[in-house]
């Protein structure tokens, strides 16, 4: 049966061959194109200087303005739900910080410390559509942080902020104020 099958291949192979030969004799010759170099006129030389480009914003800028505004927009949220001791540090000529600006505030009870907090997030959420990218507290609301990236808010009942006392570890920061 071997023999058979090999003998059926043999003139089939003959066929491809040819075929072949049609379709490049079918197929169109590419013309051969001599390799001409195009001479350009010459540019001409000019002795005035380029102006220099316009100055872009640079991308820390922009950032550090992006959480100047997400900044202001707490502290308005904080003054909606009448927070006390409000303090704006900001963190960004130190170096390893964790952030541009801390917000520090305070309020009476643990009702008003989540009023307070609610009030950030949706007064950011509102004027800049940003959520928070985490926060934290809101089971005993003794102290309820919110993350920002860029900014970062505490939000404490009073006794636990005097207890903690953030602001006396980023004391190097320059306290930004703020009209209460």
């Amino acid at each position: 049966m071997a023999k058979k099958k090999i003998a059926k291949k043999a003139p089939a192979k003959k066929t491809v061959k040819a075929a072949k030969k049609t379709v490049k004799a079918a197929a169109p010759r590419k013309k051969a194109v001599a390799a001409k170099t195009v001479k350009k006129p010459a540019a001409k030389k000019s002795t005035a200087k380029p102006a220099p480009a316009p100055k872009a914003k640079s991308r820390a800028s922009k950032q550090t303005d992006e959480g100047w505004i997400l900044a202001q927009q707490v502290v308005e949220g904080i003054l909606e739900k009448k927070g006390q001791n409000i303090k704006v540090l900001d963190l960004r000529n130190i170096e390893n910080a964790v952030c541009d600006y801390f917000i520090i505030c305070e309020g009476n009870s643990n009702t008003q410390v989540e009023a307070i907090a609610d009030s950030v997030e949706d007064t950011v959420k509102k004027n800049l559509s940003q959520r928070p990218y985490r926060s934290e507290g809101w089971e005993n609301a003794l102290w309820i942080l919110i993350d920002y990236v860029n900014v970062v808010v505490h939000v404490f009942e009073k006794e636990t902020r005097y207890f903690y006392n953030l602001e006396s570890l980023w004391a190097d920061a320059k306290e930004i104020p703020v009209k209460q």
